[in-house]
């Protein structure tokens, strides 16, 4: 028997792209009482990791996900005011014009693409690292503490929770590029 899962709201974000379903979510939660359950439906696998690292940055519960037919369905607690944290944002960013400046100028340049890998897979900065936001944590033994990494995303989002969560783990070298591949201007490569 499967049980029932109580929402006060369901939020469709069917067919939106990292950042949306986070910005979607966010203004919902605002709109919503402390204690109530918020459904956000998505369709964006990067949706799964974006929701989770945005509720634990902000201090409301991300309660569970079921998935069917390719549709996400997230379950978030809105938490109490004194439960709430300010949600920050990384501080140390490059902006796509001096990344490819410095790709440009030939200077050894780490780039990790956490975006999914079907992103990864159309267009993405020739020689990029891609690792999934939701397999960074279990990745990171495959980066060096020491290296220095632009994180590149599609709007800069992603990216920011990913550096957020590298410095966590004590990697001292990381950028966040803004605004990241939806307004590369640089060279780019696929897969055929």
């Amino acid at each position: 028997m499967t049980a029932v899962i109580q929402t006060n709201r369901v939020l469709d974000c069917e067919g939106l792209a990292c950042p949306m379903p986070v910005v979607k979510t966010k203004k919902t939660m605002e709109e919503i009482q402390a204690g109530e359950v918020l459904e956000v439906r998505a369709t964006d696998k990067g949706s799964i990791s974006d929701l989770q690292s945005w509720a634990s940055r902000t201090g409301h519960q991300y309660i569970g996900l079921k998935e069917a037919n390719g549709v996400f369905r997230h379950f978030l607690r809105k938490a109490s005011e004194h439960e709430t944290k300010t949600e920050t944002k990384y501080p140390y960013v490059i902006s796509n014009e001096e990344l490819a400046d410095r790709l440009a100028s030939g200077e050894t340049v780490c780039v990790l693409d956490v975006r999914e890998p079907a992103e990864y897979s159309f267009a993405r900065i020739p020689g990029a690292l891609s690792i999934p936001m939701g397999e960074l944590e279990e990745k990171l033994g495959q980066l060096q503490q020491d290296q220095e990494y632009y994180v590149i995303c599609r709007s800069g989002s992603r990216s920011d929770i990913a550096c957020q969560l590298l410095v966590e783990r004590g990697f001292s070298k990381v950028k966040n590029v803004v605004p990241g591949m939806s307004g590369w201007q640089g060279a780019t490569e696929s897969d055929e």
